[in-house]
């Protein structure tokens, strides 16, 4: 099964963002291929940003280097250096423990594809922009560490 049927995986937009932060990522699609296609070493996902969404909250990982790939569409990715147009075919990398927080956003009138590559379990995450931080495993929390209610 090398070629993957990206039909046959199912597309969500769930989110472990508290509802006050998750509105930007409502149309973001993604497919988990990792779980999918057997793959244990890394994650990757394919995703698609319906026009004005984002890919996420900007973000950067103490434990994760991050690999994007534009398939197609356009996207603007945010971080700390300004806003740099990509465009299919373009490459983006996210070195682990850089503090770079970074996101794309997508500000056409079309979708955005891309594919994203990290690992598949990762440790603490920055949220530069909000009141957030993850400690690993999905527990975000706001930065002084309490809790998000549910």
């Amino acid at each position: 099964m090398p070629k993957v049927d990206l039909q046959a995986i199912p597309q969500t937009n769930a989110t472990g963002y508290p509802a006050h932060l998750a509105d930007v990522v409502q149309q973001r699609w993604y497919r988990r291929l990792s779980p999918a296609t057997g793959l244990t070493d890394f994650g990757a996902s394919h995703v698609v940003l319906k026009p004005g969404a984002w890919s996420a909250q900007r973000h950067w990982h103490e434990c994760e280097d991050e690999l994007l790939v534009i398939i197609a569409g356009t996207a603007v990715l945010v971080d700390d250096t300004g806003r740099t147009p990509l465009v299919a075919g373009d490459v983006a990398a996210f070195p682990k423990n850089d503090g770079n927080g970074h996101c794309l956003v997508n500000e056409s009138d079309a979708d955005c594809v891309f594919l994203v590559i990290g690992k598949s379990v990762n440790g603490p995450c920055h949220y530069p922009d909000v009141d957030m931080r993850e400690l690993g495993g999905g527990d975000k929390r706001r930065k002084d560490g309490t809790p998000f209610s549910r």
